[in-house]
């Protein structure tokens, strides 16, 4: 009898909203802020492996365009496996692939091994970000919004704490050493707080989507147009996003306030960014996903502006800092809105897919700022460009608002 009633305790469906569904998201911000060092650490370590290697900038720049290759495309091939097999099992990937690539690249020979490598890196930080989002999704109903905005917040939280770790590795032991180090700690301290994941998913849990609460919202199209329109929106936001993002270290420098100056903008910007996310994530259990993003995608639009009126040195820190507010919890809204008009059973390809947009959208947007730059000598119609950009988002964001204001009138 007492052997029944554990069976029956056991297979008792997940409570959203619950203490363990809270010690689970704990856990997965962990694994989100180790699991995003590739997107910090090859910034840092630029500087010093472009000199050791005798390779010009752009060559050695090429390591951080393999790092967002492969942080775009594994967005999609750990969601699938995310879907199908399960969270744990798209963790345990990113975590080998991580382990191999930072090794890899320690004891990288010459440049063009070095460079190769980081596209392991990417895909293994992409399992810590699209698919934990999705995960988090599953957890809760009621503060569904907050879980994926705090999920999200790892990457953000790794961007924080890694350089300046980064940093004095490599200023005490070298970079070499350091990347092996990073590789070794990473895996260790990854797989352990995957054991903890696993152990709060209960034994006979492999994908948490199969409890997961339904959709909440009908907009009247198919799972592919969906994914299709919000990956549109997604790469014209971060079109419009990636040209402060990118270029405010060098537009501090041609304004003559030094790239120190930028850089510290650009540290403001991802700090309010934590506090964006976190606060859209409140606003998005209140008024929805959709609500958020387009609120979120006005309020950038607004900042992006600014910057074209002002560019004292002051106005620039508090711009910047406005920047951050507004823009940190547009992306995770994506993620939202997937959760609240999809299928829990493929959210996080599908999430994956729109993330895998915003990558495209961060690349496209800092490249294309540039070539404007040099054709016109100027930051102003790059900026411009920016804003039409995002001025589509609003566009596409304001056309699902309508579609999904007349199936609530009808229902």
């Amino acid at each position: 009898m007492d052997t029944t009633a554990d069976l029956s305790r056991h297979s008792l469906p997940f409570v959203p909203d619950s203490r363990r569904a809270w010690l689970r998201l704990a856990v997965a911000v962990l694994i989100g802020s180790l699991g995003s060092v590739g997107m910090w650490s090859v910034v840092v370590a630029l500087p010093v492996v472009q000199v050791e290697f005798a390779a010009a900038r752009g060559t050695a720049s090429l390591a951080f365009t393999l790092v967002m290759l492969g942080f775009g495309i594994g967005q999609v091939i750990t969601g699938k496996i995310s879907d199908r097999y399960g969270i744990v099992s798209a963790i345990g990937v990113g975590i080998g692939l991580l382990g191999l690539g930072y090794v890899g690249a320690g004891l990288s020979p010459a440049i063009w091994q070095y460079i190769l490598v980081h596209f392991l890196i990417g895909l293994s930080s992409a399992a810590t970000f699209g698919p934990l989002m999705a995960e988090a999704s599953y957890w809760f109903e009621r503060y569904r919004g907050l879980a994926v905005a705090i999920a999200a917040s790892g990457n953000y939280i790794g961007g924080t704490i890694w350089p300046p770790v980064v940093n004095w590795g490599m200023q005490t032991h070298g970079w070499r050493a350091t990347h092996i180090a990073i590789g070794i700690f990473t895996a260790i301290a990854m797989s352990l707080a995957l054991i903890v994941l696993r152990m709060l998913m209960g034994a006979g849990t492999r994908r948490s989507h199969v409890n997961a609460p339904p959709p909440r919202v009908d907009l009247r199209l198919s799972t592919n147009a969906l994914t299709a329109i919000l990956s549109l929106a997604s790469i014209a936001c971060c079109t419009a996003m990636s040209m402060p993002q990118v270029h405010i270290v060098a537009y501090c420098g041609d304004l003559g306030y030094g790239v120190a100056r930028g850089a510290e903008m650009l540290s403001l910007m991802l700090g309010f960014g934590i506090i964006s996310r976190i606060g859209s994530g409140f606003l998005a259990d209140r008024i929805g996903g959709i609500r958020t993003l387009l609120i979120g995608s006005i309020a950038q639009g607004s900042a992006l502006l600014l910057y074209l009126f002002f560019d004292g040195l002051t106005s620039l820190y508090i711009i910047s800092a406005m920047f951050g507010l507004f823009q940190g919890g547009i992306v995770p809204s994506y993620a939202i809105i997937v959760r609240e008009a999809m299928p829990a059973s493929e959210a996080a390809t599908r999430i994956g897919i729109v993330i895998f947009a915003s990558v495209f959208g961060m690349s496209f947007g800092g490249w294309i700022s540039g070539v404007i730059f040099d054709a016109t000598g100027s930051y102003a119609a790059a900026f411009l460009n920016g804003l039409g950009w995002n001025a589509l988002n609003i566009t596409i964001m304001v056309g699902l608002l309508l579609r999904s204001g007349r199936r609530l009138a009808m229902a």
